[in-house]
C-alpha cells in the first residue's frame, strides 16, 4: 500500500533510519528510494538490507532469550551502551534526516548513543518516535510525513489505518471474546503491554496481564499461570516465526504450562513477533487481523498461518 511522494511540498531528502519501523515507514509513505542508510535492524521492505548500516549491537544477539536478557542487564547495569553508531559512514552517508527513537533503550538507537558515536549529528535534523499507544503511532506517522513534506502522504495513510481498524473491530464486536495472553519474551516472561491491549481489543479479545501505554516489563511466570487465558500468543520482540518455535520448548518446560486452558484446548500459537507485534510500524496494523485469525477461526480465514504465525504443534 505504498504511497507515490505526489505532494507539492515534497523535496528529495537523504534520510537515515535507525529504526525498523521507521524504515517500513518511509517505504509506506511513499519516499524509500530517499534512504541512504539504516540500522542493523532495518529488514523490511527486504530491499532495504542492500543499503549501508550504520549501526551494530555491541553484544551478542544470538542464543536464547535468557541468555540475551543477561547480556543487556549486564551492559546496562555497567552503563554501557547497546548499541553504536559508525560515525565516519554516517557523516559519508550525508543524510538531511536521521530518524531514531527515546520509546526503549533496548530495543534500537537512541537519540544519546547516535549523539556519542555522531559528532557531526547537531547537524542534521533527528527525528526521534516515542509512542507506547496506537494513537500516538499514529501521530508520529503523521509527523515524520511532514519533516518529510509528505503531509499529505501522512493524513492519507492514518487515515486508511483508522478505517481499517474500525472495520475490525465493528466485524468482531457481535462474536465470543476469549481471554488471551501475548508475551513478548521467554525468559524472563513479559507480556506485552504498550499498544497491544489495544490491538487485542480491536481484534475481539480480553487481553490479560498487559498494561495498555506502558512499557512492558517482567512477570512472574505464576502471573500467567493465575491468569490462565483461553488463548496464549507467543511473538518475542526480534524474534521472526523459526526463531520463536525454536525457543517454545523452553516455554513448556515451565512449572504447570500442560495445566493451562490454552494448553489443555491446543489453542498455543507462536507469532512472528518482529514484523507484526513488537514493531511500531505500517505492519503492526496487519496484528489484529492475525489475532482476528486465533481468536475468531470460523469468522476469519486463515490468510496469515503459516507465515505470520502457527498454532503450535507441541499441544496439538
Amino acid at each position: 500500500m505504498s504511497l507515490s511522494p505526489g505532494n507539492e511540498a515534497a523535496v528529495r531528502r537523504r534520510i537515515v533510519s535507525l529504526l525498523a519501523s521507521a524504515t517500513e515507514l518511509v517505504c509506506e509513505l511513499g519516499a524509500g528510494e530517499w534512504l541512504v542508510g539504516r540500522s542493523h535492524e532495518c529488514d523490511y521492505p527486504t530491499w532495504v538490507k542492500a543499503l549501508p548500516a550504520v549501526s551494530h549491537p555491541t553484544f551478542d544477539i544470538t542464543g536464547s532469550s535468557a541468555d540475551i536478557d543477561a547480556r543487556v542487564r549486564e551492559r546496562l547495569s555497567a552503563g554501557q551502551a547497546l548499541y553504536e553508531i559508525d560515525g565516519e559512514r554516517l557523516a559519508e552517508l550525508a543524510p538531511d534526516v536521521i530518524i531514531t527513537q527515546t520509546h526503549c533503550e533496548v530495543c534500537a538507537v537512541s537519540p544519546a548513543e547516535l549523539s556519542r558515536g555522531a559528532r557531526a549529528v547537531a547537524r542534521h535534523p533527528v527525528v526521534a518516535l516515542d509512542a507506547s499507544t496506537v494513537s500516538g503511532i499514529l501521530d508520529d506517522f503523521v509527523d515524520v510525513a511532514r519533516v518529510l513534506g509528505l503531509a499529505e502522504n501522512g493524513d492519507k495513510l492514518v487515515e486508511q489505518i483508522r478505517a481499517r481498524l474500525d472495520a475490525l473491530a465493528a466485524s468482531t464486536r457481535s462474536l465470543r471474546r476469549s481471554t488471551i495472553v501475548c508475551l513478548e519474551w521467554i525468559d524472563p516472561i513479559f507480556p506485552m503491554s504498550n499498544w497491544m491491549p489495544e490491538l487485542v481489543e480491536c481484534a475481539g479479545g480480553v487481553g490479560l496481564l498487559g498494561a495498555p501505554g506502558r512499557h512492558s516489563t517482567t512477570t512472574p511466570w505464576e502471573a500467567v499461570r493465575e491468569a490462565d487465558p483461553e488463548v496464549l500468543v507467543v511473538a518475542p520482540c526480534g524474534y521472526d516465526l523459526p526463531r520463536t518455535l525454536a525457543e517454545m520448548s523452553m516455554l513448556a518446560a515451565r512449572p504447570s504450562f500442560h495445566d493451562l486452558r490454552a494448553v489443555r484446548a491446543g489453542r498455543v500459537y507462536a507469532a512472528d513477533g518482529n514484523l507484526y507485534f513488537n514493531r511500531s510500524g505500517p505492519s503492526l496494523f496487519t496484528t489484529p487481523e492475525l489475532l482476528a485469525e486465533i481468536l475468531h477461526g470460523a469468522a476469519f480465514p486463515p490468510r496469515h498461518e503459516g507465515t505470520a504465525w502457527v498454532r503450535w504443534p507441541g499441544v496439538a
